[in-house]
């Protein structure tokens, strides 16, 4: 029989992920349909400044040029030891997808009310990735309806626990 050593075995990794930014709003904005993770072409300075932490998803969106996914809107602000070869900050940015994700993403679109917004942007194992949804706008009662049951469920919570303890 093998004895323990009472030691515990250390933590496993958050499958090597950290996050740079993200779009909180798209959540309340949009009713997220599917999700996607897609590779970006991204250049060195820009990968520096991604490395820094610094992003906004706030005015992104992706489009399709011909059969090609582009990232438009998503600001990464200009590296500071960066040169001439400096990024311009809301550049369009390929996003690379297989094809059958691509075409399953082009056929959801062609519905109307939807579009494609990025929700994460992060790193995985050393390579940037984007976190996408095909979704659908809410309407403003949606919305009101969805703010509502979150404080509700919040009022509920504090009633339970002021009651056990």
């Amino acid at each position: 029989m093998a004895q323990s050593n009472g030691k515990k075995k250390a933590a496993k990794p958050d499958d090597g992920r950290k996050l740079v930014a993200s779009n909180r709003k798209a959540r309340h904005d949009y009713l997220i349909e599917d999700t996607f993770e897609a590779g970006l072409v991204l250049m060195g300075t820009e990968v520096k400044a991604l490395r820094m932490g610094r992003a906004s998803l706030v005015d992104g969106w992706a489009s399709f040029t011909g059969d090609e996914l582009w990232l438009e809107g998503v600001h990464i602000p200009e590296y500071v030891s960066g040169t001439w070869t400096n990024h311009t900050p809301r550049r369009r940015r390929k996003l690379l997808l297989h094809r059958k994700e691509l075409t399953k993403i082009m056929q959801a679109t062609r519905e109307s009310g939807h579009t494609i917004v990025p929700l994460q942007l992060y790193f995985k194992d050393g390579r940037a990735k984007v976190e996408i949804a095909v979704a659908k706008g809410k309407k403003e009662y949606d919305k009101r309806h969805a703010l509502r049951e979150r404080q509700d469920r919040r009022e509920t919570e504090r009633a339970l626990g002021a009651y056990r303890g």
